[in-house]
């Protein structure tokens, strides 16, 4: 097993991330695989996307986007272990067994679970029992730190819950997590003002063209009562120092198609490299391939052994 402490995250492969997955998540996980002293895990959630992606050719394709997404925002697969969660079969397999002494009123306080509901959808089993596979993910690893934003630490209270759990019925079996809950990490809004989201068709793509940034930006929606729009400025503030950015908007006090125009520019400029990056290696579909199949492996050699301890604990073997 890992000697250095474990950080572990995951992300679904659920189509292109936008800037507010970039500035909320993925940004942090460039900068955290820089420090020598942990040993990172960042996972493909594909099994987690099979509760809305439901056709294979397409989650063929968001996975081979998505792992070149993150080598085009600077992930080194050198530094980290990049591997898909349906390629290493103890994620499901510790997932049945949390099933098994997790009660259905527990499931029932998720923040997902919850908010289905409050839709009226009808709500599938893996979106229900969503939490305990998040929760074998994390376990299966000993992970000591999972980064997550202020609204995730659910997440982590449910893997640590079902590890006290485990461990107070089968013995002292998994490490507690802790959640990192990353310093100063934007809600980037949409276009429409609230949190960019995809299920609120308001974002503005990691890689967008001139073209679509532009567009983006142009329909982002201002008060029009107020000499400053708080939507562009929150975007703008992500790319530039609050000083340089005061004295723009000081001077363009009102101007809202000024103010637009220099976040266009500014926001073209930033993506640009990242897209070009992504582009070429969407090219090398061979390197995407061997970086997975590399990361599938090691995982898996982690993962086994922990499931060996597991089973043990059990009584599966001996």
């Amino acid at each position: 097993m890992p000697q250095k402490p474990i950080l572990f995250s995951g992300i679904k492969p659920t189509g292109v991330p936008h800037i507010g997955n970039y500035f909320g998540a993925l940004k942090q996980w460039v900068d955290l695989q820089n420090a020598d002293d942990k040993e990172c895990f960042y996972m493909i959630a594909d099994y987690h996307a099979l509760t809305s992606v439901q056709d294979a050719a397409q989650m063929r394709t968001l996975t081979e986007e998505l792992v070149a997404t993150l080598l085009a925002i600077g992930i080194d697969p050198e530094r980290v272990t990049i591997f898909k969660q349906s390629q290493v079969p103890a994620h499901t397999e510790l997932a049945w067994i949390f099933n098994t002494i997790t009660t259905m009123p527990y499931l029932m306080r998720a923040h997902a679970f919850k908010d289905a509901e409050a839709r009226d959808k009808e709500i599938n089993v893996g979106t229900f029992t969503y939490p305990l596979l998040m929760a074998s993910d994390i376990l299966l690893y000993d992970t000591n730190v999972v980064p997550v934003g202020q609204d995730q630490k659910q997440h982590i209270e449910y893997a640590r819950d079902t590890a006290e759990k485990f461990n107070r019925i089968f013995g002292d079996t998994f490490t507690l997590p802790e959640a990192y809950i990353l310093p100063e990490v934007a809600v980037v809004p949409g276009v429409d003002g609230q949190k960019m989201s995809k299920s609120y068709g308001n974002t503005i793509s990691l890689f967008a063209s001139r073209e679509e940034v532009e567009k983006g930006v142009m329909s982002i929606v201002t008060d029009s009562e107020g000499g400053r729009p708080e939507n562009v400025y929150a975007i703008h503030a992500l790319l530039k120092p609050k000083v340089e950015l005061e004295a723009l908007y000081t001077e363009h006090e009102g101007k809202y198609k000024a103010l637009k125009d220099a976040l266009i520019g500014d926001l073209d400029a930033f993506i640009a490299p990242m897209r070009e990056a992504y582009q070429t290696a969407m090219k090398d579909t061979a390197r995407l391939t061997l970086i997975i199949e590399a990361g599938n492996a090691k995982a898996r050699k982690y993962s086994e052994q922990k499931m060996q301890v597991v089973r043990k604990a059990i009584g599966t073997i001996s």
